[in-house]
């Protein structure tokens, strides 16, 4: 039987590759709804071939020509009202939560409680509302499965193993497209330097989180939430090829490993399929032609936001949502070329340090967080802005 899928954010990577894996098992799922910011056009085609019954938009100054250019037969809604609307469908029993930032939390509580698998590419929803979103699992029988290729690998690796046999995850990273530059050379580098990804193709948040190492401490938090395990029993190790997508090491030592191509599409296809295997969408992996493995230690030193995220990991309570809004805000400023590469870590650093970490078990709570922390970064970038 078909199951109706609902994918937030489809216009992103994650959503297109979603709907890429979506068409090639056309007898397993359908698309209920779409949701997408500002990329209207390519959101109107999407919907003209997948053809949900639902779709929606961030401005409303976009509902009128959207709504036009479908037809009838279409709902279109706007807004962060519309995400959670999309995530809320009865048909949709499987939610993709592919958008970027907080504003993903309450579409995820929302898919949870009514009893949904959620398909969680969206980190803030963990590292923000990590508490709140794994509760609402919990009580609403719903179920996350992740989309992050390194959370999808610790979680197929732990297939089958018995609780308490977890000593510790290693994440692996690429180590970016500064892994081997020096501070100097960093302090240099431009908006194009920093997109320059060696080895995934993602959209520009991400590509710059990536660059800065921040990418992978919010992927900490979140296997902290995931898999019930200590942020410092989760180890980062620089895997530059990207084929092994992480490890889990056992209690008795043995480390197991989840390989594959750098490619979105096969954990996508896991999270929609789990826990039944399909013909992949994604091309097979051939060892031989990738030749080596190799790996090394991050330098916290050059890529100072991993620390940071340790330290807000450690800290719990709205200590990683004040991380999370404060390195959007600082990751904006630096997309729209009105900061440079390195004040992004020094941004978050100053804005953690004027943090006084609360506990964080009400959505309000955290989104008061990350309402402050967001003013304290934009305060910060304009202090920064008219000494230079």
């Amino acid at each position: 039987m078909s199951r109706g899928v609902s994918i937030l954010g489809s216009t992103g990577s994650i959503g297109t590759s979603t709907l890429e894996v979506i068409a090639a098992l056309p007898d397993q799922f359908h698309i209920v709804a779409l949701t997408a910011g500002r990329n209207v056009d390519l959101l109107v085609q999407q919907a003209r071939r997948f053809r949900p019954r639902y779709v929606a938009v961030r401005d409303s100054a976009d509902v009128a020509a959207v709504r036009e250019a479908l037809g009838g037969g279409v709902s279109v809604g706007c807004g962060d009202e519309a995400l959670v609307e999309a995530a809320s469908l009865a048909e949709a029993e499987i939610v993709v939560t592919a958008v970027v930032g907080s504003v993903g939390i309450t579409a995820t509580l929302a898919s949870l409680r009514q009893g949904k698998r959620v398909a969680l590419a969206n980190k803030e929803s963990l590292v923000a509302g990590g508490r709140l979103v794994m509760q609402a699992a919990r009580e609403g029988t719903g179920e996350i499965i992740p989309v992050d290729s390194e959370h999808s690998a610790v979680f197929q690796c732990l297939q089958g193993e018995k609780p308490g046999s977890l000593r510790r995850v290693l994440l692996t990273a690429s180590g970016g497209p500064f892994r081997t530059w020096s501070i100097d050379e960093m302090k240099a580098a431009g908006l194009s330097d920093a997109l320059r990804h060696p080895t995934w193709q993602m959209g520009g948040k991400i590509t710059i989180d990536s660059a800065t190492l921040m990418n992978k401490g919010l992927e900490v938090i979140e296997a902290h939430w995931l898999f019930g395990v200590d942020i410092d029993d989760i180890e980062v190790v620089v895997h530059p090829q990207s084929i092994i997508h992480s490890m889990i090491e056992m209690v008795d030592g043995s480390i197991i490993a989840q390989l594959g191509a750098a490619d979105m599409k096969g954990p996508i296809q896991y999270a929609l399929t789990y826990p039944s295997r399909e013909v992949g969408a994604s091309a097979p992996l051939s060892l031989a032609d990738v030749g080596r493995l190799t790996f090394e230690s991050p330098d916290s030193g050059r890529f100072p936001c991993l620390r940071l995220a340790y330290q807000a990991g450690r800290v719990g309570g709205t200590a990683p949502a004040v991380l999370s809004a404060a390195n959007e805000v600082a990751v904006a400023s630096f997309l729209e070329g009105r900061i440079g590469f390195m004040e992004i870590a020094r941004c978050v650093e100053h804005v953690l340090s004027r943090h006084d970490p609360a506990t964080a078990t009400t959505l309000d709570e955290v989104l008061a967080a990350d309402a402050w922390a967001r003013s304290e970064a934009e305060g910060y970038l304009m202090r920064e802005q008219s000494i230079l």
